[in-house]
């Protein structure tokens, strides 16, 4: 899997046009794009290599782009070179003119909103340009009635189906200056911003293996984001073309005093808003972190967030390649769900607790310190919210909707603050995970002790762990202290440092179910195929049709004067003797064969010995059995043909209905995918009764355990 980082991801560029002026090259982070892992010497060839496959607009000056840039250029001093050209760091963006990105970089009205990428081999340039309403208008005409800005905010600003009522991060907007803004109402809604688009720009350097992986998964959770949340705040307070003209105004004056490009690019991230929401999208995105910005516009404080979802798990161990994912969860809860269990009511809710990944006091902290409205309901979701209960149990207290449980769980899980989980229960089984990181052992050693100072230390215990598997109960010295343990073993799942064992299973059918089956089945085939005999073909015998009106004689003949009837007379009307003789010969041979052979099964059948059912047919040995090998169901809920006759002859071997019942309930959950410690949780039942059933199913059920 392909994941974002400073290798694959060299830049992000804002890219403006404005009515008068066109396309301008705003700024963009880091300074220095570097595009080949050789980015000297020879770097000041490929720049000219590079400006040769550019279309030169009509005002530039090809004696400046063609000219010998130094080789020991390090790109944050200014050039005046000996024609008296001067030669700025920042008018070149890796490797090529920026005045030339510029106009590449402005799409046409058809782009607007839509993906927008461009190939500069080796790189690429991925947007979602924004252009001016049809109306040249950024913003947009007021509704009536009353709105909150922080509602609108959140609402523009929430891509990924997460209700942002009570967001920690992703769009908020504090107005501090509604009166100010309320008296220039009036006049701000003529003015027309000179900026007809602007394009938020992310340039890669992908490779060739990874570029369509890459480029969707940085389009659809940052790109996209990252320009409606400009687009927003442009609509609101013109934002993006004043922060612009302020940085064009410092790049124009830095030019002339000929300053270094760092200094410049120093004092630009500190008096603006946007440049430094551009520093905070690269640096969290190619780190892999939850990129926060803090946008200063006139309206207020606007905090959009945005990230590229990370795996909080993984179904199997890593190989070498994949060693930054030594820590992660290890489990196929998640893996193995299908389209149609994901679909099925209530699953998930009764299938899954919410594990917090910080400490509960310090999210409600969080939490706390902001005003939204909805902050209460998210503080009552945390505190409800235990690793040993269900989001179903969750929604029995009757303070949360399902719905905002679902909802809650669903935002804490996307910004990272928790990870879904099968709830935890003493009686389940945990073992040390062999995707932990071993690396982590002495600084998990210190904060183990602080949170747990009873406990034994951390090696110890997983050392315990480590030895035969048993219900997590064993390890609990009492009754008493299992609230304790449990959240010990929160911790350890936290951490990644355990992972539950769980039992899947599958229907085994034993030779005995199999004879007992291919015996009833021959039997009503032999049945069907008399029956049939006697309605159709009866053996041959040559009789007056009066003493034996069924005979095959006079069914023949009777078959033959019908054909003849519906047939056009012609010239014979009937066939000759010597046909209709041997015709009905003919006839009759096939009648004795398939007579003859309906017999041989019979007799066959009648010589095999009886199904005998046993108390278990795992042990049946006897003869008639031989050759006979156990046949696996893969998948019970699926049994169609003979597997669902089996799967039948095994429910009428339990004598009680409650065991047929149960047999019929339970058989959806054996296939290999579907951990029988669920099927309590699923069905709402006692874990103690679930078990009980399916122990007396032993006999039939073929387990496996894994993570």
């Amino acid at each position: 899997m392909s994941s974002v980082n400073s290798d694959n991801f060299l830049a992000v560029a804002l890219v403006i046009n404005r009515s008068r002026d066109g396309p301008a090259f705003v700024f963009h982070y880091p300074a220095q794009v570097q595009h080949n892992a050789t980015d000297t010497g020879a770097g000041a060839d490929l720049e000219d290599i590079l400006l040769e496959r550019l279309v030169q607009p009509a005002n530039h000056n090809p004696s400046v782009a063609n000219e010998q840039l130094p080789r020991q250029w390090d790109r944050d001093e200014h050039i005046v070179t000996d024609s008296g050209s001067q030669i700025v760091p920042w008018e070149h963006v890796a490797g090529f003119p920026a005045r030339d990105l510029a106009g590449m970089l402005t799409p046409a009205r058809p782009y607007h909103k839509t993906l927008f990428q461009l190939s500069l081999d080796p790189l690429y340039c991925v947007s979602y340009p924004i252009h001016v309403p049809e109306n040249g208008k950024w913003k947009k005409q007021k509704k009536s009635g009353k709105g909150n800005d922080g509602d609108k905010a959140s609402t523009v600003m929430d891509d990924h189906g997460v209700s942002n009522e009570a967001d920690l991060s992703s769009g908020k907007l504090s107005d501090n200056s509604k009166d100010k803004d309320s008296k220039k109402d009036g006049d701000e809604d003529e003015k027309r911003s000179s900026m007809t688009m602007f394009n938020l720009v992310f340039i890669l350097r992908p490779k060739t293996h990874e570029v369509k992986e890459l480029v969707d998964s940085l389009y659809v959770n940052v790109v996209k984001k990252a320009n409606k949340a400009y687009k927003y705040s442009q609509q609101q307070s013109d934002f993006i073309w004043k922060e612009s003209k302020r940085i064009l105004a410092a790049k124009d004056k830095a030019r002339e005093e000929q300053r270094k490009m760092s200094s410049l690019w120093k004092e630009i991230l500190q008096i603006s808003s946007l440049a430094a929401s551009m520093q905070e999208i690269y640096t969290a995105v190619s780190q892999n972190k939850i990129a926060a910005l803090h946008l200063d516009t006139p309206l207020g404080i606007l905090t959009p967030s945005f990230q590229i979802p990370v795996p909080f798990y993984v179904a199997d161990i890593p190989e070498d390649s994949g060693r930054d994912q030594s820590g992660l969860w290890l489990t196929t809860a998640n893996a193995f769900l299908s389209q149609d269990t994901l679909e099925e009511p209530g699953f998930l809710d009764r299938n899954f607790a919410l594990l917090l990944m910080d400490d509960e006091k310090k999210i409600i902290a969080e939490l706390q310190s902001d005003a939204d409205p909805s902050t209460a309901s998210m503080v009552e979701f945390v505190r409800l919210s235990k690793p040993t209960m269900s989001f179903h149990q969750v929604a029995q207290s009757n303070i949360l909707t399902l719905s905002q449980v679902r909802r809650f769980a669903q935002h804490f899980i996307y910004w990272r603050r928790a990870i879904a989980i099968p709830p935890l229960h003493a009686r389940d089984v945990y073992i040390v995970s062999p995707n932990c990181d071993p690396r982590r052992l002495p600084q998990d050693s210190v904060e183990w002790q602080r949170l747990f100072p009873v406990a034994p230390p951390l090696p110890n215990f997983l050392g315990e762990l480590s030895q035969s598997p048993r219900p997590y109960k064993h390890f609990c010295p009492s009754k008493a202290h299992r609230p304790s343990y449990l959240h010990m073993l929160a911790w350890l799942m936290r951490r990644g440092w355990v992972t539950q064992l769980c039992t899947y299973a599958y229907v085994v059918v034993w030779p005995e179910i199999i004879y007992e089956v291919d015996y009833e089945m021959e039997a009503e085939d032999l049945a069907a195929a008399s029956t049939s005999s006697l309605e159709q073909a009866k053996p041959p015998t040559i009789v007056e049709e009066h003493e034996h009106p069924l005979s095959p004689t006079s069914t023949i003949d009777t078959a033959q004067q019908q054909q003849q009837q519906q047939q056009p007379s012609s010239p014979p009307a009937n066939p000759s003797s010597t046909e209709h003789v041997a015709e009905r010969a003919r006839l009759e041979r096939i009648a004795t064969k398939a007579h003859h052979r309906a017999t041989e099964r019979a007799i066959t059948h009648a010589r095999k010995t009886p199904p005998q059912p046993t108390p278990h047919p795992s042990l049946n040995d006897a003869p008639h059995l031989k050759g006979l090998t156990p046949h696996i169901i893969l998948d019970a809920k699926k049994a169609t043909g003979k597997e669902a006759r089996y799967l039948s002859a095994i429910g009428k071997r339990f004598t009680d209905d409650r065991g047929k019942q149960a047999w019929q309930l339970f058989c959806k959950y054996f296939d290999g995918r579907c951990a029988l410690e669920r099927v309590a949780l699923q069905e709402d039942m006692k874990r103690k009764e679930v078990w009980n059933l399916l122990t007396h199913m032993t006999e039939y059920v073929l387990c496996t355990r894994h993570w």
